[in-house]
């Protein structure tokens, strides 16, 4: 149990990056005054957090609904935060990690940032939902296993809103380049979780012996 609260906490804080999403955060809503950005921030991370955990209780279930096995979920999740740690490491956005062109130049022009782009999908994104499902199918219905994924979910949100309230003094701390230091770090573990993630997957779909 704890080497899958472990994972769990990595994976989330990984494929979430709060410093990330604070850094963005901190531009979308350089405008506004303090008090609207906090309700921004709350708002954000508690829509980001229900719509991760209903994936969390429902996700497996519609997999199974659409005919998709856990083990090609796992192939494609772990396809997927892999190209999401190969933007990590790079320090680039794309769709997975970040915002689009459209999507930034529509964000730029946002009053309120807390449901697009802030909730979904700076928060609760492709790489975050695909973490859920695979680690909440990785305690294979251990209720108490299960608790602890969601639990170490629980605390990667509260990071990931005291991060955005404390979006200017953590830019003034790090900077750019810091941040992008850690990012590339955390890019370089996701990697070898989504590779593992693809090993298991491969693994338990029958297709090897």
């Amino acid at each position: 149990m704890v080497s899958l609260t472990v994972h769990a906490f990595v994976t989330f804080l990984v494929t979430i990056g709060p410093l990330d999403v604070a850094s963005i955060f901190g531009a979308l809503s350089a405008d506004a005054q303090a008090a609207e950005r906090r309700r921004m921030a709350v708002r954000g991370t508690v829509i980001a957090a229900v719509i991760l955990l209903l994936f969390a209780l429902v996700g497996e279930a519609l997999l199974q609904s659409l005919g998709i096995s856990l083990p090609a979920f796992r192939v494609g999740g772990g396809i997927l935060l892999m190209l999401l740690a190969i933007d990590m490491v790079f320090a680039r956005h794309s769709g997975i990690s970040g915002l689009t062109t459209p999507e930034d130049e529509e964000a730029v022009h946002r009053q309120d940032v807390s449901v697009f782009p802030l909730a979904v999908p700076l928060i609760a994104g492709p790489g975050a939902i695909a973490s859920t499902i695979l680690l909440m199918g990785q305690a294979e219905g251990n209720l108490l296993h299960q608790a602890a994924v969601l639990a170490m979910l629980l605390v990667v949100l509260a990071s990931t809103l005291l991060a955005l309230l404390a979006t200017g003094p953590i830019m003034r701390l790090f900077g750019v380049t810091g941040v992008n230091v850690i990012t590339r770090v955390l890019g370089i573990i996701l990697a070898a979780l989504a590779a593992q993630y693809i090993i298991d997957g491969i693994r338990h779909s029958g297709l090897v012996g």
